[in-house]
């Protein structure tokens, strides 16, 4: 009986270890796994960060969240105001926000990666208007839609002569609808993506022309804090491979 009992012993931790081992590994899996704290902003930036149709989504969350994913880290999306991002990012609240270093007033406080897309400031009028754009001599005594806030560096020497008239609104979207209906507004300017996503968004995209040329670019990056110029470095050579591979197109095309 005693040699019987000592042969089962084996047996019985076996089948104990066999039952264990999912846990103990899943466990192992919990500690290995990274968060990435992404700042989406409370309303978003459409159609780069959208905020309001359940899940995140957006340019910048399918890009993020496909890199990320691959350098093993899940995302978690954080709500931040604008007025707090910075503070909170160095605070290390967070850990990333989209942004341009143009729009930054400290950016060597920050490492940036490489752009993810490119934010371009055009124009845009309604398709029975013959305005054509080359330089700002071709706005004189239009008045032009701007976004509340904005600056516009190559436009504001002739707002502050009245060479050009402003008029500023809150909303991106109603930019569009006083230029459409309103018999004194001429042309509003936004991001050529920000304008394409609300005017197809709006089943407007038939009535609304495009300037070929602009006033100014950005490239949109991530901003991080100091520390994190590893993961900047690594960020980057995920970036060029997926642009290189067509995967950025692909997401890019979901929001054109």
């Amino acid at each position: 009986m005693k040699y019987r009992r000592s042969c089962r012993l084996p047996t019985v931790l076996s089948a104990l270890l066999l039952t264990l081992a999912p846990l103990i590994f899943s466990a192992a899996d919990a500690r290995e796994q990274k968060v990435f704290h992404l700042n989406i902003s409370p309303n978003g930036y459409p159609p780069y960060l959208i905020v309001d149709q359940g899940a995140p989504s957006g340019i910048i969350w399918d890009v993020v969240s496909l890199i990320t994913q691959r350098l093993g880290y899940s995302v978690v999306a954080e709500q931040i105001p604008r007025k707090r991002v910075d503070e909170m990012l160095l605070g290390g609240h967070i850990d990333c926000t989209p942004r341009a270093r143009e729009w930054t007033d400290d950016p060597d406080n920050f490492v940036f990666t490489d752009p993810i897309v490119t934010i371009e400031e055009v124009f845009f009028f309604p398709k029975r208007s013959e305005f054509v754009y080359e330089t700002p001599e071709d706005l004189f005594s239009r008045t032009v839609v701007t976004h509340l806030g904005y600056l516009y560096p190559q436009l504001e020497p002739y707002f502050s002569e009245g060479k050009i008239r402003r008029f500023d609104v809150s909303r991106h979207r109603d930019m569009f609808t006083f230029v459409l209906h309103g018999d004194r507004f001429d042309v509003a300017v936004a991001d050529r993506l920000v304008g394409k996503w609300i005017l197809r968004n709006e089943g407007l995209q038939d009535q609304f022309s495009t300037s070929r040329k602009g006033i100014r670019e950005y490239g949109l990056r991530l901003m991080l804090r100091p520390e994190w110029q590893s993961f900047a470095n690594e960020f980057n050579t995920e970036l060029a491979r997926i642009r290189a591979s067509g995967e950025l197109d692909a997401i890019l095309a979901n929001y054109r």
